[in-house]
C-alpha cells in the first residue's frame, strides 16, 4: 500500500528521528507529462539548529537560511560549490532550524547526482513536500531493520569543528538488490 507522507507529519519528531525514518521511504519525482517517478531513498544527513555548527542556521536567520525556520514538510534546496542543487527536508516546528539532507537514492550516490537526475532545482525551495510541488515523499511499506542502518559521521562538515563534524548523523543502507532499482509507479 502507497501512503503519501503529509508534510505535516514532519514536524512532531526528533530531527535525528525523522533522518532515520527517511531511509526506505521513496522520493517522488512528477516527471514531464505528469509522469512521476520514485526511488527509494538509501542516504540521509541531520542538520539540527543553530547550535549545530554545520548547519546552516548555526549563523542566525539570513536570508538563505529563512526556510529552514519554516514548520517542517517544506523543501530546503540551495547550490553547493556553485555546482550542485542539494535537496534538504525541512523538519521539526516552526522557528527551530532544522533539515534533513537527501544524500543517496536507489541507483545514485551523491546529493548532487540525485538533484541532477531527477531534475531538481531552487525553484522548489520553501515548496511544500507535496504533490503539488511535484516533489513528495511516500511510504510504499518497505521495513529496515534498525540493524540494518549504518550511522556514521555527516560529510565535508570538518568547517564545524570536531564535535560537530563527528556527529554520527549520516544514516545509510544498502538495500537487497531487488530494491535497488527506480520504482514505476
Amino acid at each position: 500500500m502507497v501512503r503519501i507522507i503529509q508534510p505535516n507529519a514532519w514536524r512532531a519528531k526528533s530531527t535525528i528521528a525523522i533522518a532515520r525514518s527517511l531511509i526506505g521511504k521513496h522520493l517522488v519525482r512528477r516527471r514531464a507529462g505528469g509522469r512521476p517517478e520514485a526511488r527509494l531513498i538509501t542516504e540521509v544527513e541531520a542538520y539540527r539548529g543553530e547550535s549545530d555548527l554545520a548547519c546552516h542556521a548555526s549563523r542566525g536567520r539570513t536570508a538563505r537560511t529563512e526556510v529552514l525556520y519554516s514548520a517542517g514538510g517544506v523543501w530546503y534546496v540551495y547550490l553547493c560549490y556553485g555546482v550542485h542543487e542539494m535537496l534538504n527536508l525541512v523538519v521539526g516546528p516552526a522557528g527551530h532550524p532544522a533539515a534533513v539532507l537527501i544524500r543517496g537514492i536507489a541507483g545514485i550516490d551523491g546529493p548532487g547526482r540525485l538533484t541532477r537526475a531527477l531534475g531538481i532545482g531552487r525553484e522548489l525551495n520553501g515548496r511544500p513536500a507535496s504533490r503539488k510541488s511535484g516533489l513528495w515523499i511516500e511510504d510504499r511499506g518497505v521495513l529496515v531493520p534498525r540493524r540494518a542502518i549504518l550511522a556514521s559521521p555527516r560529510v565535508g562538515v570538518h568547517y564545524a569543528g570536531p564535535l560537530w563534524a563527528g556527529k554520527p548523523w549520516r544514516f545509510r543502507w544498502k538495500p537487497p538488490a531487488s530494491r535497488g532499482s527506480a520504482d514505476g509507479i
